[in-house]
């Protein structure tokens, strides 16, 4: 038996039982949500994620000091397209048809109509919902010819077909062509002229040359959306305050090329035009956050702030370092990469009332956990699709040091992948998967091993490859990987199908064998006793039983409500009798001991003394000890 297997399976029978649900007053509440997305921000780039940081962003420093600033959030891709993906569905982008890589301006829609996103959660629970700004996730051009786009006919399948109700975007990044504005399925204005800018013309504000809509202007595009915004903030005030709540999703195509800032921001860093470009960044945020306070909405709205992956070389690392900046602060990598610096991002959460001012956190934390964190403060359900790989960061936001999210899949541009739990992450991969040095490619030449372990509590570099040195956790790992992704999720729940066969071993790397296994069944609960009063059961599709010499493992599959953390069984057990620590999440640091009474060879009992765990105040848990007996039985033959 592995440990690392043991805590989401030891969770999942605690979780299966014990359902979390958003008290009736929090889920009346409603609060307005507007999230903003930024394009290629580093973690390195403001101040709240970085004490080092040489460009001035006050108005993110104001939102963090009046809310609550993450230390380990990161994208699920290290690149634009796929990051959007798992932002909107709560599900990591690499189960999509998107393998590796980014959609074009002309792309056709990436996310069916079918499939749950933010704007169905939000639509579901009685919210207008907007989208504004950089898509970049394909809408279906009419092309009579089956090539060229008609911009005089609508667009089909974009964010309306996603639970919009509205949206005013761009159909790509903003030096992708074509340059248009489509306003729910209409072009707002025909292009009247081809239009593009070489790198050798400008090194920063370079982009793709092809048509331009006559009411679309580069230089101008990002104070208009930030302008649309605010438009929207104002219109939906009324209504906000009559509980009818908005939910807005604006999508910046900045800092990401072209990078034009404009007066009073040109030249105002005094370092070059990308850190110009964060500051124009920063005051727009600013005024977004003043209007939303002019509008009387301040007190009931939440603001969420991040970025869809680490910063992109065209920044110009080296310059910036000349000015002792770094847009990965002390991370390794940058946008595409599968080391910290392409996905480790800045996320910062603001809800007067709610949130605590000024509070950081450590807490591991994925942007597919936006889908959960919003599905629990609607009130909803969670439903078998929708939010498979995301976490509740509620209790985070209440001040707890974990959600419960104790591993993280990460991917590259290239389609590499990394899994990471606790500290340890192992990238697949002999190079960056990306763009830094060494390329894949170049990594391979060099004979670099396939294979890269770290330690981030120790080396948050990533600079000592430890794999060599540590096979059984390189293996640990590995099979970690294999059976989130064979799950079709990470959280627990129903095996859902992938939309594709996924591969993410390298070339010359087998995926390592399982311990034999002596005794495995089938059991289903027969009751669910909590001082001694019934709780509906659990409903699970699988419960199987190993027996190897004195070692047990259960293995529970099913629906669950919530996630009480991280537990981890101490390797000093007994037969029959196991200690179980909390290691993360509300129970860290918390022992529970579990003891197996095997009664006969088609049943078995598992006991739990909850002494001293925490449970959400939804639960009401008794004060003091507390036990409750989960019994399962093998259905006859």
């Amino acid at each position: 038996m592995k440990t690392n297997r043991i805590p989401a399976l030891f969770l999942a029978i605690l979780t299966s039982v014990i359902a979390f649900a958003v008290p009736e007053s929090e889920a009346a509440s409603r609060p307005n949500v507007i999230l903003v997305m930024a394009d290629d921000l580093g973690i390195g780039d403001v101040s709240p994620t970085n004490p080092d940081c040489k460009i001035k962003t006050p108005r993110l420093q104001r939102m963090a000091d009046e809310g609550l600033t993450f230390l380990d959030a990161h994208t699920p891709s290290s690149v634009c397209t796929p990051t959007r993906y798992g932002l909107l569905t709560g599900r990591y982008n690499w189960r999509s048809r998107l393998a590796r890589g980014v959609l074009s301006g002309r792309s056709e829609h990436l996310i069916p109509a079918e499939r749950p996103t933010l704007g169905h959660l939000m639509r579901k629970a009685g919210y207008h919902t907007s989208m504004i700004g950089k898509w970049h996730l394909g809408w279906d051009w009419a092309k009579p010819d089956g090539k060229n786009i008609d911009f005089t006919k609508p667009v089909k399948n974009g964010p309306d077909i996603n639970g919009f109700d509205r949206y005013y975007a761009h159909c790509g990044s903003l030096d992708m062509p074509p340059y248009v504005w489509v306003d729910t399925g209409k072009v707002t204005a025909q292009p009247d002229r081809e239009e593009g800018v070489t790198k050798k013309e400008d090194r920063y504000g370079w982009y793709r040359k092809g048509p331009i809509g006559a009411d679309f202007h580069i230089e101008k595009v990002l104070p208009h959306l930030f302008d649309k915004t605010i438009e929207t903030v104002n219109a939906k005030a009324k209504a906000a305050k009559d509980g009818n709540p908005f939910f807005i999703y604006l999508a910046l195509p900045a800092p990401h090329t072209p990078i034009v800032p404009v007066p009073p921001f040109k030249d105002a860093s005094g370092m070059n035009p990308y850190a110009d470009f964060v500051m124009q960044c920063d005051h727009h945020m600013g005024q977004l956050l003043d209007a939303v306070k002019k509008a009387g909405l301040d007190d009931n709205t939440l603001v969420m702030f991040t970025s869809d992956n680490g910063c992109s070389p065209e920044g110009n690392f080296p310059l910036l370092k000349e000015f002792g900046h770094d847009p990965s602060a002390i991370y390794r990598g940058h946008k595409a990469d599968i080391y910290e610096g392409g996905h480790r991002v800045p996320f910062i959460a603001r809800w007067p009332g709610k949130i605590k001012p000024g509070g950081k956190t450590k807490a591991l934390a994925c942007l597919t956990d936006v889908y959960s964190t919003l599905e629990a403060i609607t009130g909803q359900e969670r439903q078998p699709l929708g939010g498979e790989d995301g976490y509740n960061l509620l209790p985070v936001f209440d001040g707890k040091k974990s959600s419960g999210r104790g591993t993280l899949i990460s991917h590259s541009i290239g389609g590499s992948f990394a899994i990471r739990e606790g500290d340890w992450k192992l990238c697949l991969s002999a190079g960056s998967g990306g763009w830094s040095a060494p390329r894949e490619n170049d990594a391979k030449k060099q004979g670099l091993p396939p294979l890269q372990l770290f330690n981030l509590k120790s080396d948050p570099g990533e600079t000592k490859n430890l794999a060599k040195a540590k096979p059984e956790k390189v293996k640990a790992l590995i099979l970690l990987l294999d059976k989130q992704v064979e799950e079709g999720r990470c959280t627990f729940g129903k095996k859902v199908d992938n939309d594709r066969k996924v591969t993410f071993l390298p070339t010359g790397v087998e995926l390592p064998k399982q311990a034999a296994k002596t005794h495995q069944g089938s059991w289903k609960p027969i009751s669910a006793i909590h001082d001694g009063t019934f709780l509906p059961r659990p409903e699970l599709d699988k419960i199987t039983l190993e027996i190897t010499g004195d070692k047990y493992l259960v293995t529970v599959v099913g629906e669950t409500k919530t996630d009480q953390g991280t537990f981890t069984i101490d390797t000093s057990y007994t037969p029959h009798r196991m200690t179980i620590k909390g290691t993360e999440g509300p129970n860290a640091g918390k022992t529970i001991l579990a003891i197996f009474e095997m009664k006969n060879p088609g049943a078995f009992r598992v006991c739990y003394d909850l002494t001293g765990a925490e449970f959400p105040d939804s639960f009401r848990a008794p004060k003091g000890s507390m036990r409750y007996t989960v019994g399962y039985r093998r259905p006859a033959k």
